[in-house]
């Protein structure tokens, strides 16, 4: 019989005072190199709250033509839907990211960095990025779903 020669896994705290607060842990392998803006794994107990994919249109329907402007509003849309499940953007545990254009997207790391943070804050969940051919609404460039776990 032959052992697994994979990495051990890491249980890194998170910021000062969280673990304990929300229950949430990032998971990351021993040796693996820490990520830059997410996280490779959360683990969390707790009542879970998800979104469907929300897009950055305001209270009105409309959608902003710039990128940047759609994900701000992407991410405050996401903070008030969690918000209304007892979530703040800290009990984020996932994100998946659906972009029309991930040249658009790489382009704006920085500009896309400083409204997250803005927003949500220095706590970076597990995320994905996926390029999709288009979203439902034709006009919209960036969707998200997120998933939120509020402690017990």
């Amino acid at each position: 019989m032959s052992t697994s020669k994979g990495p051990t896994l890491a249980v890194l705290p998170l910021a000062k005072g969280e673990g304990a607060t929300n229950g949430l842990q990032i998971l990351q392998p021993s040796g693996w190199p820490a990520p830059k803006g997410y996280a490779n794994g959360m683990a969390a107990d707790g009542r879970l709250v998800v979104t469907g994919g929300v897009i950055g249109w305001d209270t009105q329907g409309v959608l902003p033509t710039d990128f940047i402007a759609q994900v701000r509003q992407t991410l405050e849309n996401i903070s008030a839907i969690i918000a209304e499940g007892g979530a703040r953007p800290e009990h984020l545990v996932r994100l998946t990211w659906y972009v029309v254009d991930i040249e658009e997207y790489l382009a704006n790391l920085k500009a896309l960095g400083k409204a997250y943070r803005e927003i949500f804050g220095a706590h970076y969940p597990a995320m994905a990025l996926v390029q999709v051919v288009r979203l439902v609404e034709k006009a919209a460039r960036v969707e998200i779903e997120a998933t939120a776990v509020v402690p017990r």
